[in-house]
């Protein structure tokens, strides 16, 4: 296809959309409007993926060992931890490196704890990291059967109700998101098809004079990219100023708990990219899918 015959199409597709003024108002509205409900799921989706991985990632197993254990044992025990195809990390902690990540937590009031290192009660600890934190449960189930582990502690109960609630959430974000993209393929097929109906007349004749399917289609297609890329304007303009005021307000007051805001920038422009290729991806399908059954022999 020459530079002429591409100019030829795209001007041919803005004629189009200038010349149907309320039909391209309505499909521009169609994509407008299911790009902001999709642009706000996927804020809320990608930040709370965010912070289910971030708390996944503290998520780690400490497994207590027998005070009776010996030194070898102690290894013994840490290699086998090791050998586990799902572990990641195994650090080892002293009872003394214990006592004194329990004093430095409590601050100024950890000073009360000094008197337990004559007598420390606690125990040796292996620190595992799993290589996909869902595994975590799993891992302590094993590990708990070995010799020389006094218990095993995950935070058991909460981590698997934890786990639950993310994968639910993320799966209901996934189902929103794409039901919400499937009523816009909808919406903006039929709305264009409207348009095309009118024009029905026009692809006869350009049949008739022996225009190919291909020629008369880039038309319809380049309209229908410019009508999805149109749509997702408003709602990435919307968006990245709602989110800039939500992160610019908010993030401060968050800086100090495990919750954390993705920052704006690369964020922003990751959301905007992804809503101009979903809104140039539904118009062009729209278009496409409208004008196919004007083209069948």
């Amino acid at each position: 296809m020459t530079v002429n015959t591409m100019v030829r199409h795209l001007r041919e597709g803005c004629k189009n959309i200038a010349r149907n003024g309320w039909m391209t108002f309505a499909s521009v509205s169609a994509v407008t409007v299911t790009l902001l409900l999709v642009g706000i799921f996927l804020v809320i989706m990608m930040n709370l993926n965010n912070f289910a991985t971030t708390v996944e990632e503290d998520v780690e197993i400490r497994v207590h060992i027998d005070p009776i254990a010996n030194e070898a044992q102690i290894k013994e025990l840490g290699q086998r931890i090791k050998r586990i195809s799902e572990v990641d990390q195994v650090a080892f902690s002293s009872k003394e490196q214990e006592l004194e990540e329990i004093i430095k937590s409590f601050g100024e009031e950890g000073k009360a704890f000094e008197s337990l290192k004559s007598e420390n009660p606690l125990r040796d600890v292996y620190v595992v990291k799993t290589k996909d934190p869902q595994m975590t449960p799993a891992v302590a189930k094993k590990i708990e059967k070995f010799d020389n582990v006094e218990r095993v502690n995950y935070g058991q109960g909460t981590v698997e109700k934890l786990f639950k609630f993310v994968n639910i959430s993320r799966n209901i974000g996934i189902g929103l998101i794409i039901g919400l993209v499937f009523t816009a393929m909808f919406l903006i097929s039929n709305t264009i098809k409207i348009t095309i109906m009118a024009r029905r007349r026009e692809i006869e004749i350009m049949r008739l004079v022996g225009a190919t399917n291909a020629f008369i289609r880039w038309p319809f297609f380049l309209e229908g990219l410019l009508l999805g890329v149109m749509g997702a304007v408003i709602p990435v303009v919307l968006i990245l100023s709602g989110y800039s005021y939500i992160y610019d307000t908010f993030q401060p007051k968050l800086a100090n708990t495990f919750v954390q805001l993705l920052p704006f920038n690369p964020f922003a422009y990751q959301v905007a990219f992804i809503l101009v290729a979903i809104g140039a991806f539904i118009g062009v399908w729209g278009s496409l899918m409208s004008v196919r059954k004007f083209l069948k022999v």
